[in-house]
C-alpha cells in the first residue's frame, strides 16, 4: 500500500477513496485517455500535412514543414506504418508515396527490380547532370555499370586510388591541419572534407588535381557549381513542375543558379576532355598501369564490347565526370563530416576508436589492414545510418503494383524512398534507434555485422549497389586514422546545429583542432 499511497500524493486524481481494484482501473483508464490525447495532439499538430484540404490538398502543410523536412518525415513515417502517401494539387503532379519500409524497399530495389525504374520525371530533374549511370534506365544503364565495374574495380585502379589518398592526406590535409593548429584558428570540418574528397576524386577521374585543398582555401569554381545544382535538383522534388520549369525558363532564384552551374559544367569539362586527348596523342601510348584515370580509360573504352557507348563524343564525357564527382565527393565528405561531430558529442566512442587504432599500429600493420579496424567501420557506419549521404531516392513504376505493405502504386507514380527517415524508424532499428551506436554493428565474435541492404541503404541495395563502396570504406577509415593518430577536436560550443534542406547540416559549423 505503501506504493499506492505515494502514488494518491503524487496523482490524487488517479485513485478512488483508497479502493486497490478502482485506483488500477482508473489508472488504465486514465493512461489510455493519454494515448488518445497524445494521438490527437499529434495529429492536430500535424494536420496541415495530413488533411487533404480542397484544391491545395497536403501542399500548405509541405511548405510550412520544409526547412525540417527530414525530421518532419521521421514523424510521418512513424506514424503511419513507415509509408505515407502525399497528396498534391490536381494536375501539379506532386502525389507520391513516401516509404521507409524494408519490405517494401526489398521489392522495390531487388525483387521486382525490372518493374520500377528512375523514370523521364526524374531524369528532367538531374537534367544538370546528363545521362549517366545514376539517372538512366535500360540498356543504356547496363552498359554504363559494366564498363564501370570493370574500371572501378581493377586492381591497378584500385593502387591508384589508395596512393591517391595517402599523397593527398600527407601533402594536403596535415599540413592544412597543422596549420589550423598552429594558428589556434577554427576550421569548418565539412569544407575541409570537401575539399580532400573533390582533389581526390578529381585526380582519379581526370587525372589532374584542382589543389582546393590548400591553406588559402580557394573557392573552385566547378565546386561552387556542384554545390549550387545538388540544392537546385533537391528543391525540385518539393516544387510542382510547373512552377520550376516557369522559374528555369524565367531565370529565377534557384533555377537561375542551376543554369549557371550547368554552363560551368560544360566549360570545365571540356577543358579536362581536351587537355586529357591532347595528353594521349602526345604520350602515343596505351595506359594500362597504375595511374589511369577514368577519363582514360573510358576515351579508350571498346565500342564493340559496350554498346550504346561513344567514347569520342564529348557529351557522354562530360556527364561521365559530373556523375562520378557527384558519387565521390559529397558522399565522403558528408558521412566524415557527420561521423566527427558524432565523436565530439559521444566521447566514449572515440575514446574505443582510438585504443582500436593503437592496438593495430603496435602491431606494425598500419593502413595496411584497415579491414582489421571493426569499431571504426561500425561508427563509420552508424554515422552513414543516421544521416545518409543520400536523403531520398525516387522511383517510378512502369506497371501497376502492390507493395508488401499492401499500397498500390499506379503506373509511373513517384515513389519516394526516405534513407534519413528509414535509419531512424524504431520498427526497423529497436527502440534505441536514435542513438548512435557502433555496437549494433559488431557480432559476438567480433566481425562486422551484416545488415540486410534493404535495411541500410547507404549504399544502395539491388543491382544498383554501390559500386565504389569497396573504395570508399577504405578510404573514409584511412581519413580517420591519419587525424585521430595527430590530433584533437572539439565542435565549438554555442552554434545551432539543424538538418536543413540541403542536408548541408556542418557547412558552418566550427571545429577546434590541436595536437595531440
Amino acid at each position: 500500500m505503501a506504493s499506492i499511497n505515494s502514488f494518491e500524493v503524487s496523482f490524487p486524481w488517479l485513485v478512488s477513496h483508497g479502493s486497490t481494484r478502482a485506483s488500477s482501473a482508473t489508472f488504465v483508464a486514465t493512461i489510455f485517455c493519454f494515448l488518445i490525447l497524445h494521438y490527437l495532439l499529434f495529429k492536430k499538430r500535424y494536420s496541415r500535412f495530413l488533411s487533404n484540404l480542397p484544391v491545395f490538398r497536403m501542399l500548405p502543410g509541405l511548405l510550412m514543414t520544409l526547412n525540417q523536412i527530414h525530421d518532419f518525415t521521421v514523424k510521418i513515417l512513424g506514424f503511419s506504418g513507415m509509408t505515407f502517401l502525399f497528396k498534391g494539387p490536381p494536375f501539379a503532379g506532386m502525389d507520391m508515396l513516401l516509404t521507409a519500409d524494408p519490405d517494401n524497399i526489398h521489392h522495390i530495389m531487388s525483387s521486382n527490380f525490372s518493374n520500377y525504374i528512375k523514370g523521364p520525371g526524374l531524369q528532367e530533374i538531374f537534367d544538370v547532370y546528363g545521362d549517366n549511370i545514376f539517372t538512366t534506365d535500360s540498356e543504356m544503364w547496363k552498359n554504363l555499370r559494366k564498363c564501370s565495374q570493370s574500371m572501378l574495380h581493377h586492381q591497378d585502379f584500385q593502387r591508384f586510388s589508395m596512393s591517391t589518398m595517402t599523397s593527398k592526406l600527407k601533402d594536403g590535409l596535415v599540413p592544412l591541419l597543422n596549420h589550423f593548429a598552429e594558428e589556434g584558428t577554427s576550421v569548418d570540418l565539412q569544407d575541409v572534407f570537401g575539399r580532400l574528397t573533390f582533389d581526390i576524386t578529381l585526380i582519379l577521374i581526370t587525372g589532374s588535381d584542382p589543389r582546393s585543398l590548400s591553406i588559402e582555401m580557394h573557392e573552385d569554381e566547378l565546386a561552387k557549381a556542384l554545390d549550387d545544382a545538388g540544392k537546385g535538383i533537391l528543391s525540385r522534388h518539393f516544387k510542382p513542375r510547373f512552377l520550376w520549369k516557369l522559374q528555369n525558363w524565367m531565370g529565377l532564384g534557384q533555377e537561375k543558379k542551376m543554369s549557371q552551374a550547368n554552363a560551368t559544367f560544360d566549360r570545365v569539362c571540356s577543358k579536362y576532355i581536351s587537355a586529357k586527348r591532347e595528353e594521349i596523342t602526345r604520350s602515343q601510348r596505351i595506359l594500362n598501369g597504375e595511374g589511369e584515370d577514368l577519363l582514360t580509360s573510358f576515351m579508350k573504352l571498346d565500342t564493340t564490347k559496350y554498346k550504346l557507348l561513344n567514347p569520342s563524343d564529348d557529351k557522354f564525357l562530360r556527364d561521365t565526370i559530373i556523375a562520378f564527382i557527384v558519387a565521390g565527393r559529397d558522399t565522403l565528405a558528408f558521412t566524415l563530416s557527420w561521423f566527427f561531430w558524432l565523436l565530439s558529442d559521444n566521447p566514449q566512442v572515440l575514446v574505443k576508436i582510438r585504443q582500436e587504432i593503437m592496438d593495430l599500429t603496435r602491431t606494425g600493420n598500419g593502413q595496411e589492414n584497415l579491414d582489421k579496424l571493426v569499431y571504426l567501420q561500425g561508427a563509420l557506419f552508424e554515422a552513414m545510418r543516421l544521416y545518409p549521404p543520400v536523403s531520398f531516392g525516387r522511383k517510378s513504376p512502369v506497371k501497376s503494383d502492390v507493395l508488401p505493405s499492401g499500397h498500390k502504386v499506379d503506373v509511373n507514380s513517384k515513389i519516394i524512398i526516405c534513407l534519413y527517415a528509414l535509419g531512424r524508424m524504431r520498427a526497423v532499428w529497436g527502440k534505441d534507434a536514435l542513438q548512435f551506436k557502433p555496437e549494433r554493428w559488431i557480432t559476438e565474435n567480433g566481425g562486422v555485422k551484416h545488415e540486410p541492404s534493404s535495411k541500410f541503404l547507404a549504399f544502395n541495395t539491388g543491382p544498383r549497389t554501390c559500386l565504389g563502396k569497396h573504395l570508399a570504406i577504405p578510404q573514409m577509415k584511412m581519413v580517420v586514422v591519419e587525424i585521430l593518430q595527430k590530433y584533437d577536436f572539439e565542435v565549438i560550443k554555442g552554434q545551432k546545429i539543424d538538418m536543413d534542406l540541403e542536408s548541408q547540416l556542418l557547412r558552418d559549423v566550427k571545429f577546434e583542432i590541436n595536437d595531440l
